[in-house]
């Protein structure tokens, strides 16, 4: 059965977004995207638990989440001038993501079981509502939002950059502490990232239907990039909670 002969009352899976229309083999589809993101977010979850029951062995995490961070930074770069080989490196992407979200995550699995359950369960909840806000118009992607998303996204990963290489020289800056005023910067960086859902829906949107059919791995990369930015963010604001109280 095709997507957009799928009759439901649920706003979220009728009109525009959705629409396929004239969609054909050859362009970029939402059916495309979300079968690509749906297998690479299956090979992270695997890579994830293999880490975990390595991590339970006492195998350190912390060379699977440097190396990981950095291949997927790397890659992400090389996506950015290389486009066209979007299918090539998309995949070796996702695989760097699964190193990377494995080896972090490790450490929540195994002093609090529960908490990246939670944290997997928040950021379903939080795509689904921000999907909804925007398939619903209630956030409209203007050219005014979108630069301050970039912007304020943008800051975050600066800051981010700045205090990971403060550490390399013994120097902790306030965001990885449990302070009230490191938790209000999760929570912040958390509304970003969902926020930056919306930028990857207005991508999709724009582009189904009309861009080539490479431009599904594109639009797969950025969605799975934020979708894990945001996972990250509730997970760390999860623990600095637990640990706090």
């Amino acid at each position: 059965m095709r997507l957009r002969n799928f009759k439901t009352s649920n706003p979220i899976f009728n009109g525009y977004f959705w629409e396929d229309g004239r969609s054909s083999t050859k362009t970029m589809s939402v059916f495309g995207v979300f079968v690509k993101s749906m297998i690479g977010i299956l090979i992270i979850a695997a890579i994830t638990v293999y880490l975990w029951k390595l991590n339970e062995t006492g195998v350190p995490m912390k060379w699977f989440r440097l190396g990981g961070m950095l291949g997927a930074i790397i890659i992400s770069v090389l996506i950015s001038f290389k486009q066209n080989w979007a299918h090539i490196l998309v995949p070796l992407y996702i695989i760097a993501k699964g190193f990377f979200l494995g080896g972090f995550s490790a450490y929540a699995h195994r002093n609090f079981p529960e908490l990246p359950y939670q944290a997997i369960g928040v950021t379903i909840v939080t795509f689904f509502v921000m999907l909804l806000l925007y398939q619903l118009r209630i956030i409209v992607v203007t050219k005014k939002i979108r630069s301050v998303i970039i912007t304020a996204t943008v800051s975050i990963m600066v800051v981010y950059l700045i205090s990971w290489i403060l550490g390399f020289f013994g120097i902790k800056t306030y965001i990885w502490g449990t302070s009230w005023f490191a938790i209000g910067f999760n929570v912040l960086a958390a509304i970003v990232a969902s926020f930056a859902l919306l930028l990857d829906f207005d991508y999709i949107e724009r582009y189904k239907n009309k861009a080539p059919k490479q431009k599904e791995w594109l639009a797969t990369w950025g969605l799975l990039a934020t979708l894990i930015w945001l996972y990250i963010e509730v997970l760390r604001l999860m623990q600095k909670l637990a640990i706090r109280f």
